[in-house]
């Protein structure tokens, strides 16, 4: 069981009341997420900070106060609000395809799975995508998790073994996933009916809440919709009972559609899609999912990272908190080219990518770029291949403690290094320890 949850034995409470002009009633409250059926232990504490310390684990769960982010990169102005982190993975229902049921995921480090895809109708009827994997499959059983038929009941079954655990039913998804949500979300019917059939697959399989993954509202119309869309939803899904978030991308030029500090005022979380900083379609080879980007980047691609898409949403009036940094459980592969910023001619892999399980590749060498956050290999059938691993995966999970963030999300938990044989090289494992420091 990991460290966050809650403890029934060798608990100790440790109350520190701090000073008047370090906190007070408007900068220190628990974030909405702490209360939405997820480690809501306690009503708010003024002008306190609260950390429980088990025996038991070598981790710690905190509710606390962190301090403003310094470093030499910009800062935020004022302190994070306190709160539970999220380590979080999506599960897509495709994987059982490839012998990779719900229970081959690590649940002892996560919090929530996000389940991908289910889709949506022009009218606005939610839907499994894949009946078949989701609930007719035959799944056997393992262990004490008895033998079932389909994706959602399997975790249904998992969620009574790890009864902290959470599974958030994520809509829609890249293509055909989200092709329907610009007529949907305009048309005020068409949201009611979006709302009311998500409610009843989440009574259906006992679902925690729903993730929307528009991909993406591309004007300012279209993003006006989409907060109808989530206003309606939360009308049918209410807080605490029900979770919100939305899967999001790290740029500007999709995220200006968004009137975010609005959006954030029905969203439990923000899922910040923070890689594909680099692919196929940029002229220079570039880090796909760097924490910082370089002092001069090579180009306008270059230029963005995990830190700028977190201050641009920061500005725009999000709550720290309120967002859950990506990590992306799969590297980018660039062929004949000398290394980063230079040019490349082709890629290796499924679609020029590689799962991270599946890397470093066979004869490559891997090195970190310190000064970004950027893991990558060179060699071997790959060429420059662009990724996180261990170590950038911690420092991702030092700056969302740094910062306040909300947590770190995995796309996806089925692409990384097995946490039940391989800990040192998983992400979800390593972010966990990140997260959560002995």
């Amino acid at each position: 069981m990991p460290a966050y949850m809650a403890c029934t034995r060798n608990v100790e409470l440790y109350i520190h009341v701090a000073s008047s002009d370090a906190l007070s009633t408007d900068s220190f409250s628990l974030p909405s997420h702490s209360s939405s059926g997820f480690f809501f232990l306690f009503p708010h504490v003024w002008r306190t900070s609260i950390l429980y310390r088990t025996t038991l684990f070598k981790q710690v769960a905190m509710f606390r106060t962190n301090p403003p982010y310094t470093s030499n990169h910009n800062s935020y102005s004022t302190p994070p609000e306190p709160t539970m982190y999220w380590n979080a993975v999506y599960y897509p229902n495709w994987r059982i395809y490839r012998d990779q049921p719900p229970a081959s995921l690590n649940f002892d480090v996560l919090s929530h799975v996000f389940y991908a895809f289910a889709w949506v109708k022009p009218d606005g009827t939610v839907y499994l995508s894949d009946e078949w994997a989701d609930s007719q499959i035959p799944i056997a059983g393992t262990g004490d998790i008895p033998e079932t038929t389909g994706c959602l009941n399997s975790f249904a079954l998992l969620k009574k073994k790890y009864t902290r655990l959470r599974v958030v039913l994520s809509v829609g998804g890249g293509g055909k996933g989200s092709e329907p949500f610009a007529g949907v979300a305009r048309d005020p019917a068409c949201r009611t009916r979006f709302a009311q059939s998500a409610l009843g697959l989440m009574q259906q399989f006992n679902l925690d809440g729903i993730d929307i993954d528009w991909e993406h509202p591309s004007d300012s119309r279209q993003g006006e919709d989409y907060v109808q869309l989530l206003a309606t939803i939360r009308q049918y899904l209410p807080a605490p009972q029900y979770t919100l978030t939305s899967a999001l991308p790290a740029g500007e030029w999709a995220l200006q559609h968004i009137n975010l500090a609005h959006a954030s005022q029905y969203l439990d979380l923000i899922n910040l899609m923070s890689y594909d900083f680099s692919g196929p379609w940029v002229q220079k080879t570039g880090h796909q999912a760097q924490l910082y980007a370089a002092n001069a980047p090579h180009s306008p691609e270059a230029a963005i990272s995990c830190h700028s898409a977190v201050s641009y949403i920061v500005r725009q009036g999000v709550p720290p908190y309120k967002v859950v940094l990506g990590v992306p459980a799969y590297g980018r592969s660039f062929t004949n080219t000398r290394g980063i910023g230079h040019s490349y001619n082709g890629t290796a892999g499924e679609e020029g990518t590689f799962e991270y399980k599946d890397l470093p590749r066979p004869g490559a060498t891997e090195h970190v770029d310190e000064q970004t956050g950027a893991a990558y290999c060179v060699g071997g059938d790959g060429g420059f291949v662009t990724y996180d691993n261990p170590y950038t995966v911690k420092l991702k999970a030092n700056y969302v403690r740094q910062n306040g963030l909300g947590g770190l999300f995995y796309w996806t938990g089925t692409g990384d290094a097995s946490a039940h044989h391989q800990k040192d090289r998983s992400l979800v494992y390593n972010g966990f320890l990140g997260l959560f420091p002995s």
